[in-house]
């Protein structure tokens, strides 16, 4: 593309010096010769009004006294009637321009001047005129080579950024180049990087959301397939393959999930149910392992609490939770449900150390971790509870205290919901 520019600066530039170039050598070489002809016309003219003065005087006229009258470069011839002719100067050979006057007293004088004199004014301006036009050139490729740069390397830019797109690297470049068109087409691929950004971000999200998510239940499950290898009672046997398919069951709901969060993070299925169903079927996935860490697993509170949302996401977040006191906390895990206005709280807290204080209010965000961990539990517990219309908070940070806030269902006659603790579970 360079080349094309500079080539066809170069022509459109070449053309013009050729067209009004030529006019101007031949207008300034009739000129020049012209102004030759009128001075040597010129000459003889005042060589003649010189003679007839001095005539009419009765001075003498000699080629001495006339020799100051006429240039060095000029050849004169004067004739004077009964006299021999003066000549002053040398005459030249070859072409000349000549030119003849006569006086009143019958004198005549004839001037001429070598061509050459003209020949060399013509070739002065020639001299002129060609370098006017070589400045012309020069000037020309150098604002050639200049725009040819000024748009061929914002092109070659642009195409290492598409480059750049094709090969993964969706980052925006935000250069402009002052050229409309050029900007548009960097405008329109820096929304691409934006948007390609936007999804590459979504698809890892949801293949890191997808492992954790996952890994819960899936461990759980392992628990239970465990238990059943070391008994030899059908009757154990029978109920922990139930407990399993249930799990089997709300592994495939977490799927499903996952994948309609990936499609519409706001589509859900809120329904009205017992929280006491996920409670009680948390403590009983949980309770292998946490016998296994010699910890306990309590939940105390009010019971019999109707809430909405969506069961699958309530169980995951309630997961998550307790899981990160599994791993995180220490001593007695508890579940605590209590009513404030119209929602429900369900608390978990330990008698571990607690968030340290650096982290904060940052524990929700992704990549937070006070420990070995992947550092997405919490902020992909406390989505599911924003995309299910609750919300997860840090209520304190020592002893640790988790609170989800759940939309509550309006309470009716025969369902009262009533204040029951249960027994610890160890």
């Amino acid at each position: 593309m360079r080349r094309r520019l500079i080539n066809s600066t170069l022509a459109v530039v070449l053309v013009v010096i050729a067209v009004f170039g030529v006019s101007l050598v031949i207008v300034e070489t009739r000129t020049i010769t012209t102004s030759a002809r009128e001075r040597v016309a010129s000459e003889a003219s005042r060589l003649v009004a010189i003679v007839d003065s001095r005539l009419m005087a009765a001075d003498r006229i000699t080629e001495g006294v006339l020799t100051e009258q006429v240039g060095t470069e000029r050849y004169a011839r004067i004739e004077i009637p009964e006299r021999a002719p003066i000549e002053i100067g040398t005459k030249p050979e070859g072409d000349v321009i000549k030119a003849t006057a006569t006086g009143e007293q019958g004198e005549t004088v004839t001037v001429e001047e070598p061509r050459s004199t003209v020949t060399g004014e013509v070739g002065r301006t020639l001299l002129m005129i060609g370098l006017v036009a070589l400045l012309a050139v020069i000037a020309a490729v150098l604002l050639a080579l200049r725009q040819a740069n000024r748009l061929a390397s914002p092109l070659t830019d642009l195409a290492q950024t598409a480059e750049r797109l094709g090969s993964g690297d969706p980052r925006p470049r935000h250069r402009r180049y002052g050229v409309p068109e050029l900007d548009r087409v960097a405008d329109v691929l820096d929304g691409s990087a934006e948007r390609i950004a936007r999804m590459l971000t979504a698809e890892r999200r949801l293949a890191a959301d997808a492992s954790h998510q996952l890994r819960t239940p899936l461990t759980a499950l392992s628990m239970r397939l465990e238990e059943i290898t070391l008994t030899d009672d059908p009757e154990t046997v029978k109920e922990e393959a139930t407990i399993a398919l249930a799990q089997v069951e709300r592994l495939t709901d977490v799927v499903e999930r996952l994948l309609t969060n990936s499609r519409d993070p706001r589509t859900g299925s809120a329904v009205t149910f017992d929280l006491d169903e996920v409670v009680k079927q948390q403590i009983a996935e949980w309770l292998p392992a946490y016998r296994s860490a010699g910890r306990a697993l309590v939940r105390s509170g009010k019971q019999h609490l109707m809430v909405e949302g969506t069961l699958g996401a309530v169980a995951q977040v309630l997961a998550a939770l307790i899981e990160n006191s599994l791993m995180h906390g220490g001593g007695t895990v508890a579940l605590r449900t209590r009513v404030t206005g119209n929602q429900v709280v369900i608390e978990v807290t330990d008698e571990g150390p607690g968030v340290p204080p650096e982290l904060g209010a940052r524990i929700f965000e992704r990549t937070i971790s006070g420990r070995n961990s992947t550092g997405i539990g919490l902020a992909v517990a406390r989505d599911l509870a924003e995309a299910d219309g609750g919300r997860l908070e840090m209520l304190q940070q020592k002893p640790p205290v988790f609170g989800l806030f759940l939309s509550r269902s309006r309470p009716t006659d025969d369902d009262p919901a009533r204040t029951e603790p249960e027994p610890t579970v160890r």
